[in-house]
C-alpha cells in the first residue's frame, strides 16, 4: 500500500500503529532518499515498543541494541549506509538475536533481504522524490535536517508471517490516518498489460 504522509506528525503516528503490530522476529526494511524521516520513523517505533535508550544514527557504530523497558522484544537498530555488500552485513552477526529481537535496517534495501524471508520493507520519499538540499551525507540519519512536509510511504509485506497481519495493519492505519491511503498505487502485473493488436485480415 502506499501512504501520503503529510506532516513528521502522522510519521510519527504511522511508526507507532506499526509497532502494535510487532512481535519478536520481525524485520524491517527500511529506505528512501536522504532526509526522508526514516530514523525519526524509528525513534517513535521505539516509543510506541517502549524501548529504552535515545535512538539516533547509529551510523558509526553501524547498530545499536534497545533493551525492552517492560519485558517485551530488544529493538535492534542497524544503519547499513556504509556497507558496501551483503557480506559485511552477514559479518554483524545479526541472525542470532533476529528472532528474540525486533530488527530495523535502515539503508537495507538490496542488503538486509537475505536476514529473513518474512520482512516488512518501508520506502520514504519526499513527494517531490528529491534529497533534502544542503543534507550532511556523513551523517544520513540526522534528522534535525527534516523539514514538515509530505512524504510518500510505500508499505509491502512479505511472506507469510505478513501475509496473516497486513491487512488487519491496513485497517489500523486507515483508522489513525484517514485519508492517506493513496488509490491507485499497486503494482502493474501481467493482467495490466495490454493485449495485442489482431492481425488485418486481407480482403
Amino acid at each position: 500500500m502506499r501512504l501520503r504522509i503529510r506532516s513528521l506528525t502522522e510519521m510519527r503516528t504511522l511508526a507507532e500503529v506499526i509497532a502494535g503490530f510487532l512481535r519478536a522476529g520481525d524485520l524491517l526494511i527500511l529506505a528512501g532518499n536522504l532526509g526522508a524521516g526514516k530514523t525519526t520513523f524509528t525513534q517513535s517505533l521505539g516509543a510506541g515498543l517502549g524501548v529504552g535508550g535515545r535512538i539516533a544514527s547509529p551510523t558509526f557504530v553501524i547498530a545499536r541494541e534497545h533493551p525492552s523497558l517492560h519485558g517485551g522484544p530488544a529493538l535492534v537498530h542497524v544503519d547499513a549506509y556504509r556497507l558496501g555488500a551483503a557480506e559485511e552485513l552477514s559479518d554483524l552477526d545479526l541472525d542470532s538475536e533476529l528472532e528474540e529481537s525486533i530488527t530495523v535496517v535502515e539503508w537495507g534495501e538490496g542488503l538486509a533481504e537475505q536476514l529473513s524471508q518474512d520482512y516488512l520493507s518501508l520506502t520514504i520519499t519526499h513527494s517531490g522524490g528529491a534529497d533534502v538540499e544542503d543534507f550532511d551525507d556523513e551523517d544520513p540519519a540526522d534528522d534535525e535536517y527534516l523539514v514538515d512536509e509530505e512524504r510518500l510511504v510505500d508499505l509491502t509485506g512479505h511472506g507469510e508471517r505478513w501475509a496473516e497481519r497486513l491487512g488487519a495493519l491496513t485497517a489500523a492505519l486507515a483508522e489513525r490516518l484517514p485519508g492517506a491511503e493513496e488509490s491507485g498505487a499497486a503494482e502493474s502485473g501481467p493482467a495490466d498489460l495490454a493485449a495485442p493488436e489482431p492481425p488485418e485480415e486481407d480482403g
